[in-house]
């Protein structure tokens, strides 16, 4: 497994008929057979070489510090999938040369490894169960596991162990529990858990009739402010015309003062030029009347005074000036 150490076998007798210096080699045989092959490491002259590969440099080393005993085993520390190939070992003596080869093969045990739940949790519907391992060297297997309740899959669960996925068909709310999923390869394992809640189903209809209501709610509110809005503008615009409406071809009223006051300043002209000729037509015309607002004297048309046995109308009423009628005695002079 990555990240843990291997032992790479090879072991020797010497004979008596072999001479010469002890020579041990470790090399790495490319699966590309165009390839040189690349030394490891090497005893050889009672010294040890390991500084030919780089990729291996502080992390290999003879098993038994002295080779020279029979055993030129290789220790391969905190391994790496890049290390995986075919190994080499040579033994030389001469006139003799041994070597074997050894396969090594570098596994990734399964890691962040997730569980998750797909599908509405709800009772009636299929929910399905999902785990997988980020990491991992095949061939990962997948195995899930009730650990609460029964500790026992439910009878319609449908298991695919290659994939991790768990199916749960026409869930009931006996589902709802915590499970366990188990990844595995030939080097190692790793879990992860789920909690599952089945739950009746939610009832739509009444979230949509909800909502509906509450939208049609929400427009006649606005319908409403919008219509009083409207509303108060248009009185305050016919406030406004009515403020400032002037009409220029009206004139405007006459006072009922006004018009004594001229009545009574015809009179005072017309009493200038009185004379006992003309003084019978004042007494002929009761002075009570009082002209109205609409009063128009015709051209020509001298004003009559009462007889003065009829009082004189209250003229400060009206706001003209008092005038002293003259009166006739039985003689024919003017009192």
């Amino acid at each position: 497994a990555q990240g843990e150490k291997v032992t790479l076998p090879c072991t020797f007798v010497l004979s008596e008929e072999d001479e010469g210096p002890l020579d041990i080699e470790w090399v790495l045989i490319p699966a590309d057979n165009q390839k040189k092959e690349q030394i490891i490491i090497m005893y050889a002259v009672d010294r040890i070489y390991n500084h030919y590969y780089a990729a291996m440099t502080g992390r290999m080393q003879f098993t038994n510090p002295d080779p020279r005993s029979g055993d030129g085993s290789l220790d391969i520390l905190n391994l790496k999938s890049a290390d995986t190939g075919t190994y080499q070992c040579k033994v030389k003596k001469a006139p003799g040369v041994q070597s074997q080869k050894i396969q090594l093969t570098v596994h990734v045990k399964p890691a962040r490894t997730k569980c998750s739940v797909e599908g509405s949790q709800e009772i009636g519907k299929d929910i399905t169960l999902k785990c997988a391992s980020q990491e991992g060297s095949p061939l990962l297997s997948y195995d899930w596991r009730r650990v609460s309740g029964t500790q026992e899959l439910p009878a319609t669960s449908m298991l695919n162990k290659n994939t991790g996925e768990l199916l749960l068909k026409n869930a009931s709310q006996d589902y709802s529990g915590t499970y366990n999923c188990v990844a595995s390869n030939r080097v190692g394992t790793d879990e992860c858990s789920v909690e599952l809640n089945v739950t009746p189903p939610i009832n739509t209809a009444g979230i949509i009739a909800g909502a509906i209501v509450g939208t049609l709610l929400g427009l006649c509110i606005l319908a409403f402010l919008v219509f009083c809005c409207c509303k108060k503008h248009r009185e305050k615009k016919y406030e406004k015309e009515v403020h400032h409406d002037i009409r220029e071809d009206v004139p405007p009223p006459k006072s009922r003062s006004s018009t004594a006051r001229s009545y009574i300043g015809s009179n005072r002209s017309s009493l200038g030029s009185m004379s006992p000729s003309n003084m019978e037509g004042y007494t002929k015309t009761p002075y009570s009347q009082v002209p109205s607002e609409d009063f128009e004297r015709t051209p020509g048309q001298n004003p009559t005074f009462a007889p003065s046995k009829v009082a004189a109308p209250n003229l400060s009423r009206m706001g003209a000036v008092p005038v002293m009628i003259p009166a006739q005695s039985k003689d024919g002079s003017i009192v």
